[in-house]
């Protein structure tokens, strides 16, 4: 009998590295790839996702594996698409998530179609996140076990063609039992830390990079109240984001927060935190997991932020690829240019792009 063929993207991390041995032990036919990268000029070194350290590791991990292993350069697709996709976010005013576009893009596009031309039927990663197939042949994605780690939320991009090819072997396990599991095949990413921050700000504050890199969207404007008292001056939108309160430089008796940030008149507009929170939002490019809208609003628990707690909602479908959100209580950590994202009963129905 055949093997089927899959291929793993490898990043050097403990987590693709034992979705590849799991792969391997359940008889598939695996073969790493990994991704290079772009990263500003002097510092590649420092660009997690791909550093000389995360490669060699991973050559490591596929030479005791004993299966193949490719690099795949990325970096112009890359920057084209995530870092272009990150910086026009910010232009508009926004706090873009870039993961968001690189795992529709690069990793479920741009790699999934060189592990289809090399004739693999499935391709797999470390993400922590579940798939099951319905009797009909939908294909679910479903939140992990451990749903500390749980990446559903930037993995609903995802369409039934590129899930129809996904394996997420990682997902049905807890993060404290997948480096036992590393330390049982030897693999040497076994106490390896876990990555945080964007890899191609390479350790560094965002605005340090905004400023090298569009220093032209940083021009200074108002700081305003709610209603329109100009109480201060900002150092360019892109330098705060919504909840902020420290670092805003305006003297007032009560604590400020940033509300919104106003691209169009270059303004940031801050209140008290009891006029923080909205009750309804719209979202735009709506990806709906089953590859069709809903007819009909329907009820949800919605996430706003990777790392934030899902509230329940009422989500009406629109036209033009777009929802509207109607919160049951406000939510606070609502931001232009973050996803929101609709679960029901731990299955991920949709999700898109917030605009306020």
């Amino acid at each position: 009998m055949t093997k089927q063929k899959v291929v793993v993207a490898m990043s050097g991390g403990v987590d693709s590295s034992v979705a590849a041995a799991l792969l391997k032990e359940q008889g598939y036919d695996v073969t790493g790839m990994m991704l290079r990268l772009w990263s500003e000029p002097g510092k590649e070194e420092s660009n997690r996702c791909c550093t000389p350290d995360a490669m060699a590791q991973a050559r490591r991990v596929a030479a005791i594996l004993d299966i193949p292993f490719y690099v795949i350069d990325a970096k112009d697709v890359f920057k084209e698409t995530v870092v272009q996709y990150f910086l026009d976010g910010y232009a508009r005013g926004e706090t873009p998530n870039p993961c968001l576009m690189c795992n529709r893009q690069i990793r479920w596009t741009f790699l999934l179609n060189h592990a289809l031309a090399l004739g693999a039927e499935f391709m797999a990663t470390g993400h922590y996140v579940r798939k099951q197939t319905t009797a009909d042949g939908l294909h679910e994605l479903v939140r992990a076990v451990d749903h500390s780690k749980d990446q559903s939320y930037v993995l609903h991009v995802l369409n039934q063609a590129q899930l129809k090819h996904a394996l997420f072997p990682v997902g049905d396990y807890p993060k404290p039992e997948i480096r036992v599991i590393a330390e049982r095949f030897g693999l040497p990413t076994a106490s390896r830390k876990d990555s945080q921050d964007l890899c191609f700000l390479a350790g560094d504050d965002y605005r340090n990079f905004l400023q090298r890199n569009a220093a032209d969207m940083l021009k200074p404007g108002s700081i305003v109240t709610r209603d329109g008292e100009m109480i201060g001056q900002h150092n360019g939108l892109a330098n705060y984001t919504i909840g902020q309160r420290k670092g805003l430089g305006v003297a007032s008796a009560v604590p400020l927060y940033v509300l919104t940030k106003q691209a169009g008149s270059n303004t940031l507009v801050v209140g008290t935190q009891e006029q923080m929170g909205i009750s309804e939002l719209i979202v735009r490019d709506v990806n709906w997991q089953g590859g069709e809208s809903p007819r009909a609003p329907f009820r949800a628990e919605v996430k706003t932020r990777y790392t934030a707690k899902e509230v329940s909602a009422l989500v009406s479908p629109l036209e033009e690829n777009q929802a509207s959100v109607k919160f049951d209580a406000p939510v606070r950590d609502a931001t232009a240019g973050q996803a929101a994202v609709f679960y029901q009963n731990e299955i991920v129905i949709g999700g898109g792009i917030i605009t306020l």
